[in-house]
């Protein structure tokens, strides 16, 4: 019975007939598809399109001028650029190919086909200072939908590559040491004119070898040439001279240049030089990679992008208080809450937000050390912090109760200008102490400094980042901004910066931070 069972099976299966799809290249619709028709309700480039026909963009209309052929649309093309970083297509030329080929850039251009060079000059040109506005509009239509808040943000920074050779580089200190060895050369062909003249009355007035620059240079080796003309001179100076004649001044010229394009940064790219060579974190090989970037500061809400700044130096501290301006400038409004990393705690900043009646949640150096040291109970006696201070007589008592006394203050301003106030109190005699050697190290009475205004603020922000409210703002924290980051870098794979020059690259993050934006609102709903 089987045997029969099976062959009949078998039967059945070789007599049964294959039928395809009709599939002929030729045949013709009486009624032609519509693009519009191939495109799902749901889609993302949907949301794309009805966001962007929503924006106000008279001014980026008005930069055209009349006259000439006619233009592309710059609400199309802004739409197709908006779209093409959405789906990590950042090539101009990328873009050409995907306007001819893809069926939803098709419908989102109405079939416009701009070239590579129309598409480039568009996104690096006509948008320059116009397009942040423009994001902006979108951060409060998300407003207006309740997706998110701008009373409460998370702020950080990432340094993205800029689109600069790494190798050819000018840094500040390199340009400082060279314009010190011509004024130290300068100085040693001076002296010889000295020496010359040393058995001669008159001597020539000596210049000025102080201020110099490129005039002066070229003047004092003038001078120098004046006064050793027709004396015996030695051949090595001679040559010396005649160097100096040729390259010097051309030399001090071309630092001037740079100094220029320096302005306060250590270093800069000969092939984009407003990009500034930072530390960038380790490669898969843990090797610390230095290259031109640029310092990408962030503020986001529910991980969407609700500002973005770029900053020309490495570090965080000093971009937060510019980051919150323009925040304010551009929204008219100032945020509640600001939640930040130790990067950005220090006594400007933090005295910036209370001016401006922020709540701050923003970390300080060592905030992490000094909460596991106090849960270990590895609590230092001998740090100024733990000492016992007598508001009464403005003392400060080491732990073998010996009184250090105010010796005085002083002054000093940060980089960015901010002036600090530094109080200086000295032990009276740490000589023969049996404590000593555990609480300083100097050859002489103890002296400690105490800047009593970032005292205070260092306790009001403890206080907060450890109230259950501040728990969980540094929980958010975690994964509210840096996640934005981690979906840019990785997810959406920019990495490195496709324009080159500040306000190119300007335009260009704030395309990302749209792109990111909008694909996850389209995601949302």
């Amino acid at each position: 019975f089987f045997c029969i069972f099976f062959k009949n099976f078998v039967f059945l299966r070789m007599s049964r007939k294959v039928i395809f799809k009709t599939y002929n290249q030729e045949q013709l619709s009486l009624l032609p598809p519509s693009y519009d028709d191939l495109v799902p309700a749901n889609h993302p480039v949907r949301i794309v399109n009805t966001i962007i026909d929503h924006v106000d963009i008279s001014a980026l209309e008005k930069s055209y001028k009349g006259g000439g052929t006619s233009s592309y649309h710059p609400r199309m093309l802004l739409k197709v650029i908006i779209y093409a970083y959405l789906r990590n297509l950042y090539s101009s030329r990328k873009i050409e190919q995907a306007l001819q080929e893809n069926i939803h850039f098709m419908w989102l251009s109405g079939q416009s086909k701009p070239d590579h060079n129309t598409i480039n000059d568009f996104r690096g040109k006509r948008l320059k200072g116009h397009f942040k506005k423009i994001f902006h509009q979108v951060v409060l239509l998300l407003v207006e939908q309740g997706v998110i808040s701008l009373k409460d943000i998370f702020v950080d920074g990432t340094k993205i590559e800029a689109n600069a050779n790494r190798y050819t580089f000018v840094w500040g200190k390199s340009i400082k040491t060279s314009k010190e060895r011509i004024k130290k050369q300068l100085k040693e062909l001076w002296s010889y004119v000295e020496k010359v003249y040393k058995d001669e009355q008159h001597i020539p007035n000596t210049p000025d070898f102080e201020a110099i620059d490129a005039d002066k240079v070229a003047a004092t080796i003038h001078q120098i040439n004046d006064a050793l003309k027709g004396k015996d001179i030695d051949k090595k100076v001679k040559q010396k001279l005649n160097y100096a004649k040729k390259n010097w001044p051309t030399n001090m010229a071309k630092y001037e240049k740079q100094e220029a394009i320096l302005k306060e940064r250590n270093s800069y790219s000969k092939t984009d030089n407003d990009a500034t060579f930072m530390r960038m974190k380790d490669d898969h090989m843990q090797n610390g990679q230095l290259k031109p970037a640029y310092n990408v500061q962030a503020s986001t809400n529910n991980q969407y992008l609700t500002n973005y700044t770029l900053a020309q130096t490495t570090a965080d501290t000093t971009t937060l208080k510019d980051h919150v301006n323009d925040h304010i400038e551009n929204y008219d409004q100032t945020p509640e809450t600001l939640t930040a990393d130790a990067g950005y705690g220090s006594e400007e900043n933090y005295t910036d937000l209370e001016d401006k009646n922020i709540t701050a949640f923003v970390k300080y150096n060592y905030f992490h050390k000094e909460q596991l040291d106090k849960k270990r109970g590895k609590i230092n006696p001998f740090h100024a912090n733990e000492l016992y201070y007598s508001k009464e007589t403005d003392t400060y008592y080491c732990p073998m109760g010996q009184g250090m006394t105010n010796i005085g203050s002083y002054k000093k301003k940060t980089k960015n200008g901010f002036e600090q106030e530094i109080h200086r109190y000295q032990a009276q005699n740490c000589l023969g102490c049996s404590l000593r050697s555990l609480c300083h190290k100097s050859k002489y009475n103890r002296i400690i400094e105490r800047n009593y205004n970032l005292i205070r603020l260092k306790s009001q922000a403890k206080r907060l980042l450890t109230s259950e409210k501040g728990i969980a703002k540094r929980k958010q924290r975690c994964w509210d901004v840096e996640a934005v980051f981690g979906n840019i870098k990785q997810n959406m794979n920019f990495k490195r910066f496709m324009l080159r020059g500040i306000d190119k690259v300007n335009v260009e993050i704030g395309l990302i931070a749209m792109a990111h934006n909008l694909k996850k609102y389209s995601l949302a709903i």
